[in-house]
């Protein structure tokens, strides 16, 4: 029952009632037969708080809320109204004569934007049809398996021109997305933030609803179809989730009752200076308790299989973003946010604790030691952490001409001196294809070819290099202009032999990614990767060795980061016999010169770079090559 009791309050206070969603908000209920709406809403500074809504022409003198017990919670129990009613709080401060009408911070649902009413929705109406997916789930989000995520924007994935350009709904997207995620072989979605939000151009980064998928696809059922359609389907789906900020619209969290209830009073810390947004209490229980909950009712109510926290370092550092004399240290005297590791352990031993096969993944974005290990430990509980480094020193790599790559060879093989530091994914996000980056396409130098070839190339190297593996939406298929949430992305490039070919070359190091367990066993240890040689700097080459658990289940890969063939291109391998050819980013199916190898070699007892035998093999230009040991025309 939603009607709140004593010991709700004591775990409210506490901040250890993990659940609120289930008695604070708007629930459909019963009361003395009658059917309607139990509403609660926390506001301890208020002097007077009422229900205003559709039900009763938005009178706040209609439906005036009790203190409940002076607690600061306040409930009414409104008779005869039901699913899709609007609702808002209208709060009386007992501070300064404020007033204003605020959206529920529990809302299930919420009117489509500009309109900012919060709707009475009951979730447990939806009948869930994925259990052999959720049964499973924990085996396919483990650490030992293959992770290949796509990032989707829902507004802009796909739209519909004949139509003015309008979004597809949940229901339209989900079975289209999962064919297309399905052929080209990842094995999860990221969905960037679906929680309400009331401005496009944030994409979803500046929450407003902490427990409703935004209406602009459409209902919270429509969005648990989506969810129960990719699972069917066998594909698992992150949230992006956004704790460190949130906007200072009239209707939202900030100043809530009067007071700075969810935010930091003094604008050192409670107002964030890049984004001009506010900045939650962390040291606050009850905003330790509201954030929680959130991350927990979507893994509850919506059955997410993940959450990637944003904006991690903003919360980490008091500094962040901030000049000198323009944010408070903490009681050390230092930079660290206290209350804010103390939040983000508490959040990650709850949701690992009630939900022991999802995946909490952290966009934190600098050198914070351990944030991928267990808090017993010392760490931030976190599972994986996006490899910030890795992604800036590749692209700045491979943007260089490649005559002058050689003076830059460290950026490739730097990564490995901190690869097993972390568990690390590797991210090719949307952040690096917005505000003036350009496209990936258009970060390669060179003519067409080169700039495709090069591409193809970089992926290969971020599907062999140890870290599990994300995508931008566009990303693999080439798109030439910059992403606009405004748009569909550029489908209509693949009609042209060099984007198509990029895609059959991401579809096929999905399909080669999942198949070899080398590549995605040992991700997190030292035991798992090999370097043949990282010290070729004159002919800008790499090679190295991948390694799953079981014994001589091996792959070699070798890159050629030049534009120049490289013929009798000696690679010292640990074991004789022939050697398939798996995988050549230089096919002419993807779009190559169509250089290689003819589907393997014969190692040959000539030992070099510290391997009792060697391939001598064709490099060719601008691509990577992947073997395995193998019978000549058998399989992998």
């Amino acid at each position: 029952m939603p009607f709140l009791t004593e010991f709700d309050l004591h775990l409210l206070s506490e901040g250890t009632h993990h659940r609120p969603y289930e008695k604070l908000g708007a629930h459909v209920a019963e009361l003395d037969g009658r059917r309607g709406v139990h509403f609660a809403v926390w506001a301890p500074n208020a002097e007077r708080v009422s229900v205003i809504g559709d039900f009763n022409g938005w009178n706040p003198a209609a439906h005036t809320m009790q203190n409940f017990r002076s607690s600061g919670v306040w409930e009414v129990f409104v008779p005869d109204i039901g699913q899709g009613a609007l609702y808002k709080y209208h709060v009386e401060s007992r501070y300064m004569g404020y007033r204003a009408d605020k959206a529920d911070p529990y809302g299930f649902s919420a009117e489509i934007r500009p309109r900012t009413a919060s709707r009475v929705w009951d979730l447990d109406q939806y009948s869930w049809s994925d259990h052999e997916w959720m049964a499973a789930r924990e085996h396919r989000n483990a650490l030992d398996a293959p992770l290949s995520v796509y990032e989707v924007h829902l507004g802009s994935w796909m739209r519909v021109p004949e139509e003015g350009g309008r979004w597809l709904t949940y229901r339209e997207i989900a079975p289209k997305l999962a064919d297309y995620v399905h052929d080209m072989g990842y094995t999860h979605v990221e969905l960037m933030p679906v929680m309400e939000h009331p401005f496009d151009g944030s994409w979803g980064y500046q929450t407003i609803g902490y427990f409703a998928p935004t209406s602009r696809f459409g209902t919270p059922h429509d969005f648990m179809f989506f969810m129960d359609h990719l699972h069917q389907r066998n594909i698992g789906v992150i949230l992006d989730w956004v704790p460190a900020h949130f906007p200072s619209d009239e209707h939202g969290l900030g100043y809530f009752d009067g007071t700075h209830l969810y935010e930091h009073a003094d604008p050192r810390q409670g107002q964030h200076p890049d984004w001009d947004t506010l900045v939650l209490n962390y040291g606050r229980t009850e905003v330790q308790n509201f954030l929680i909950s959130s991350a927990l009712f979507w893994f509850d109510k919506y059955h997410a299989d993940g959450l990637r926290v944003d904006a991690v370092a903003a919360m980490l550092y008091l500094d962040y973003a901030r000049r000198e004399g323009d944010w408070i240290p903490n009681r050390y005297g230092g930079k660290e946010n206290l209350e804010a590791i103390n939040f983000i352990r508490k959040l990650n031993e709850q949701v690992y604790g009630a939900f022991p096969g999802v995946i909490m993944s952290a966009e934190e974005s600098t050198a914070w030691p351990m944030v991928s290990r267990p808090t017993y430990l010392g760490g931030l509980g976190f599972g994986l952490k996006w490899n910030m480094g890795w992604m800036h020193d590749m692209l700045e790599y491979m943007s260089v001409d490649p005559i002058y790559r050689s003076y830059h060879h460290n950026r490739i093989t730097f990564s490995m001196l901190y690869a097993f530091t972390e568990n690390f994914i590797l991210p090719f996000s949307h952040d690096e294809v917005v505000h003036g980056k350009g496209a990936m396409i258009g970060k390669m130098p060179g003519d067409e070819w080169q700039r495709f070839a090069n591409l193809r190339l970089l992926y290969g190297y971020m599907f062999g290099h140890p870290g599990k593996k994300l995508l931008f939406m566009g990303n693999d298929f080439g798109q030439v202009a910059e992403w606009n949430h405004d748009t569909s992305i550029e489908w209509h490039v693949l009609q042209y032999p060099f984007h198509s070919g990029l895609r059959r070359w991401v579809s096929d190091l999905n399909t080669l990614y999942r198949g070899q367990t080398a590549m995605y066993e040992i991700d997190f240890d030292p035991s798992g990767f090999e370097w043949i040689d990282c010290n070729d700097v004159e002919r800008s080459t790499v090679s190295f060795l991948r390694r799953g658990k079981r014994p001589g289940d091996l792959m070699v890969f070798a890159c050629n980061f030049t534009p120049v063939t490289f013929e009798n291109y000696r690679l010292g391998v640990p074991s004789g016999g022939y050697w398939k050819e798996l995988l050549n980013s230089d096919a002419t199916l993807y779009g190559g010169s169509g250089q290689g190898n003819l589907g393997g070699l014969e190692a040959t007892p000539l030992p070099i770079h510290g391997r009792p035998f060697s391939l001598n093999m064709t490099l060719p230009p601008l691509a990577i090559v992947m073997l395995k040991p193998g019978e000549p025309g058998g399989g992998s």
